[in-house]
């Protein structure tokens, strides 16, 4: 009997604890889900919300870019100072060696030798801190051009304006258009001399003079004026028995073509250039 009592005992407390197990574990049961499905929706939130990409990484390819500007810093310095000239005088501006830099790829700074023949140079200006373009004459306008040009009554030579603004050229044109220069070629040269043409300046000629130069008959062919020329310890302005044997190298004909004498007399439909010498046409023909 006692025996059956404590297995009666025993059963009954392992129902009860079955029963407190059980409860405990519904008790736990929804917490236990709640947690599974919210790490599952942790879990699968990123894939179901993915953040934004932001915009693809582009490289770009600078490797002509590259080239170009390597093979600018290994060219002779000469070319590189010419390069530096062209953008001095094309822009008109001074420059930093950084600057200069930028513009056409011309490491001043580092390279010693580009530096020093670019201070050195005559076309160039250094102020110390930047470089900029300097021309033979220091002129801004058409008003300067001529003031200098006036200075030198033996003229001037053009390729020593060219440089001296952007519009000297087109200046020199409308000077001569207004009759206020003479443009006049070299023939040894083929260069351009300004000279200037100021009516201010009255010129007389006696009349023991022009009787002399009226009576003075010249040679037909140019080689013997400037034999003429030669003895009498003058140099000519051209060269005709040079340009002759280039002419003949080239196959053109070289000779002389026979001008028929001029009239003494002039006519009233000749165009007058010497309109400031009014002696000169007194006894001008109808």
């Amino acid at each position: 009997m006692a025996l059956q009592e404590k297995l009666n005992r025993f059963k009954k407390q392992q129902e009860k604890c079955q029963s407190t197990r059980t409860s405990i574990a519904a008790k736990a049961g929804p917490t236990k889900s709640a947690s599974v499905q919210k790490s599952a929706f942790v879990a699968v939130s990123p894939l179901t919300n993915p953040r934004t990409p932001g915009p693809p990484v582009k490289f770009s390819n600078d490797t002509e870019r590259l080239q170009h500007i390597n093979s600018i810093r290994k060219a002779p310095v000469g070319a590189q100072i010419k390069r530096v000239i062209d953008l001095l005088l094309e822009t008109r501006q001074s420059f930093t060696p950084e600057q200069i830099n930028e513009a056409c790829y011309v490491d001043v700074s580092s390279n010693k030798a580009v530096f020093d023949s670019l201070r050195n140079n005559p076309k160039v200006n250094h102020d110390g801190q930047r470089f900029s373009y300097k021309s033979k004459h220091d002129l801004k306008d058409k008003s300067q051009l001529l003031v200098l040009i006036r200075k030198f009554p033996e003229g001037v030579a053009v390729i020593d304006l060219k440089d001296a603004y952007p519009t000297v050229m087109e200046d020199l044109q409308a000077l001569k258009a207004v009759g206020q220069i003479w443009l006049l070629s070299n023939f040894d040269s083929q260069e351009d001399i300004a000279y200037p043409n100021d009516p201010r300046a009255v010129i007389k000629v006696d009349d023991d003079l022009k009787q002399l130069f009226r009576g003075i008959e010249l040679p037909r062919d140019m080689l013997d004026i400037e034999k003429d020329l030669q003895k009498n310890g003058m140099k000519p302005a051209t060269n005709t028995a040079k340009r002759r044997a280039a002419a003949q190298v080239q196959g053109i004909s070289s000779k002389p073509k026979i001008k028929k004498k001029k009239k003494d007399t002039i006519s009233r439909r000749t165009k007058l250039t010497n309109a400031h010498l009014p002696e000169l046409f007194k006894n001008l023909g109808s």
